[in-house]
């Protein structure tokens, strides 16, 4: 009863709005047929015969049916809905110029049917155009106290940007002019604002600026896909010049602004990422993974639950994620659940370490393709607990690697580090001697058959669980001080989407094996340049909107036990090799002898057992001679650190 009492009102007023449209169209075109024969012959201005005018809006009533005139609305008026108002007046006025020489009526003059066209396009368009400008002006007028901003992008999406802004009630900002992306923009204008220059002249245009105290508040970056060295180098120049930088919302998310709520955001430190987009082989990825048993462990963190969403992309006949934390599995499972209702998913916890719960789970799933992921990767953490290290990163990749090669898988994948190059920890120690054993794995099955293994080797992963961003990010949250342990850290850098999709890529070239495949090399990421740490605190505090070292200060705490200044992704023997993959290097192999390796592991495993440590670490340092323990972390001389002022 409810809904019948209220829709008719509804209905009244649309079709009254449609009528009101119909009435203002047909005003119009009788309008344009007055203008057209004063214009055409001034001393005799009314229409011959009278009833021209009203077959003028029965011409527009009609032919606005197929345009849809009477359904467009005159607040939201665009260019698209100017372009068919106009082919409607085009097209009645050429009608109507037929019919009347079709009846035999004189034509006032003989350039009468270009004046009527003219007239119906001035009086259908140009009504609508000036109702949309006053219900929407181009730019109204901000306070005088908001901020001013520049924005730089492509004319696209600035375009959009300041059509949403003209929407706002109240413009949260003063734009005063534009950056293109391109110098052939620079000079033109968009929505009445000058180009004043392009992306990667921001120094001289802020300099400029400068010079004739015209500095904005704001530089607003409204073009997405900007990012790498130019937003890196446009950072700089706003830095210099004490200028703010923000990154518009998406363009779906410009939606608010009608309420006045653009809301900007910070600059992700992803974004300046120098890296260049590398061509994968998604044909081979899913040769390799569609249709076949994936077993991914590790499956809860930041390595683990990217690969799990990138292979189930790739519809896997079905995807076993294995993890020993609950809320981290639940997670990535929740998640995949919602993007791929329909693939078969099994979510196992369980510990990499209990060689016999990771044999019944192989024995059961028969997983083909295995990703082994699950890792204690903390170097302090590990340094303090050197057992669990050993027997998760050692042993557990000896259970699964062990488990999956006896129930007949045919690939396994192993993510390593590079700190497992010339380690100086427990942790980078373990993850080399869990390259060992899967190099020996690798080679003898290249020989003799069975399960290939790959092992992949990059560094950090912005963003990943434990890792510094997330750390640089709760600290400034707290206002600071950013804590690093030493102003000449370096370290490798790669998103974790990107990482995965090289070490997939890796797992295609692996599985293919052939001559260009060393038995036993390492897979190695090409990860550019390193960074120092202090220069992405200062990044990440400026990106913030915030001054280093007087906003925000910087800490030097000091190595802690087995962390080293600088990471390697080759040893002094491996060689880097091409493998003819953009991205993709691979290491010249070491390889140790099975029987040495598997001899340690048992020695290992019988010391762990027993909590001996020392004996157990010193088997290690026995396998792997390059580990220099640096145990106390005191070994590099620190800095003085900085305070905010």
């Amino acid at each position: 009863m409810a809904d019948q009492a209220v829709r008719p009102p509804r209905l009244n007023r649309r079709w009254m709005n449609v009528v009101l449209n119909m009435a203002l169209d047909g005003a119009l075109a009788a309008l344009a047929i007055l203008i057209a024969g004063w214009l055409a012959s001034p001393s005799a201005p009314l229409p011959n015969p009278p009833a021209l005018a009203m077959a003028g809006a029965v011409a527009i009533w009609l032919i606005g049916v197929p345009f849809g005139l009477s359904r467009l609305h005159w607040r939201f008026t665009s260019m698209r809905d100017l372009a068919l108002v106009g082919g409607a007046g085009v097209t009645a006025a050429v009608l109507l110029s037929l019919l009347m020489i079709g009846v035999g009526l004189d034509l006032p003059s003989p350039g009468y049917p270009l004046l009527l066209t003219f007239s119906m396009l001035v009086c259908l368009t140009a009504p609508r155009l000036a109702y949309r400008l006053l219900r929407h002006p181009v730019m109204p007028s901000p306070r005088a106290d908001v901020s001013s901003a520049i924005l730089v992008g492509t004319g696209e999406t600035t375009e959009l940007f300041l059509s949403a802004l003209a929407r706002s009630a109240e413009p949260p900002y003063r734009v005063t002019g534009l950056v293109a992306l391109s110098a052939r923009h620079t000079g033109r204008r968009v929505h009445g604002l000058d180009v004043l220059g392009a992306a990667e002249e921001a120094e001289a245009v802020l300099a400029k600026l400068a010079g004739h105290g015209g500095l904005p508040d704001l530089l607003i970056i409204t073009e997405p896909e900007f990012s790498g060295a130019a937003l890196a180098s446009l950072l700089a120049a706003a830095d210099k010049h004490g200028v703010r930088v923000l990154r518009a919302p998406s363009l779906t998310a410009l939606s608010p602004a009608d309420q006045g709520q653009i809301q900007l955001q910070p600059i992700a430190i992803e974004d300046l990422l120098n890296r260049q987009q590398v061509a994968l082989d998604r044909d081979g990825m899913a040769r390799l993974i569609a249709g076949r048993r994936v077993l991914v462990t590790g499956a809860g963190g930041s390595i683990g639950s990217e690969l799990a969403r990138q292979v189930a992309g790739f519809a896997p006949a079905s995807l076993m994620l294995l993890d020993n934390g609950e809320f981290a599995l639940w997670q990535i499972d929740l998640e995949l659940a919602e993007k791929y209702p329909a693939e078969r998913r099994l979510s196992v916890i369980a510990d990499v370490r209990d060689a016999a719960r990771m044999q019944a789970l192989c024995d059961d799933f028969k997983p083909e393709l295995v990703f082994h992921a699950a890792a204690l990767k903390h170097v302090p953490i590990v340094e303090a607990n050197p057992l669990e290290g050993l027997q998760t990163n050692v042993l557990g990749t000896k259970a699964v690697a062990d488990a999956a090669r006896a129930s007949g898988a045919s690939l396994m994948v192993l993510i390593s580090t590079d700190k497992a190059v010339n380690p100086s920890s427990v942790m980078g120690a373990t993850k080399r001697l869990a390259e060992m054993y899967c190099q020996a794995l690798d080679v003898a099955a290249r020989q003799q058959g069975g399960m290939g293994v790959v092992t992949v080797r990059f560094g950090n992963v912005l963003g990943s669980t434990g890792s510094v961003v997330p750390l640089f990010r709760r600290q400034l949250a707290m206002g600071g001080p950013l804590t690093v342990t030493h102003p000449d850290m370096q370290r490798y850098f790669m998103t974790v989407r990107e990482a995965v999709g090289l070490v997939l890529q890796a797992s295609v070239v692996g599985a293919q094996g052939g001559e260009s495949i060393k038995h036993g090399g390492i897979f190695v990421l090409d990860m550019g340049e390193p960074v120092r740490i202090v220069d992405l605190a200062r990044q990440m505090i400026r990106l913030a909107g915030l001054r280093p070292e007087t906003d925000i200060g910087i800490r030097f705490t000091g190595l802690r036990p087995g962390e080293k200044l600088f990471e390697e992704l080759f040893h002094g023997s491996e060689q880097p090799v091409p493998t003819g993959y953009p991205g993709l290097l691979m290491a010249s192999p070491r390889v140790a002898d099975i029987a040495l390796v598997q001899e340690a592991l048992a020695e290992i495993s019988a010391q762990g057992s027993n909590g001996n440590a020392a004996i157990a670490l010193a088997a290690l340092a026995r396998l792997v001679p390059e580990f220099v323990h640096n145990a106390d972390g005191g070994n590099a001389p620190l800095a003085v650190c900085e305070k905010a002022g």
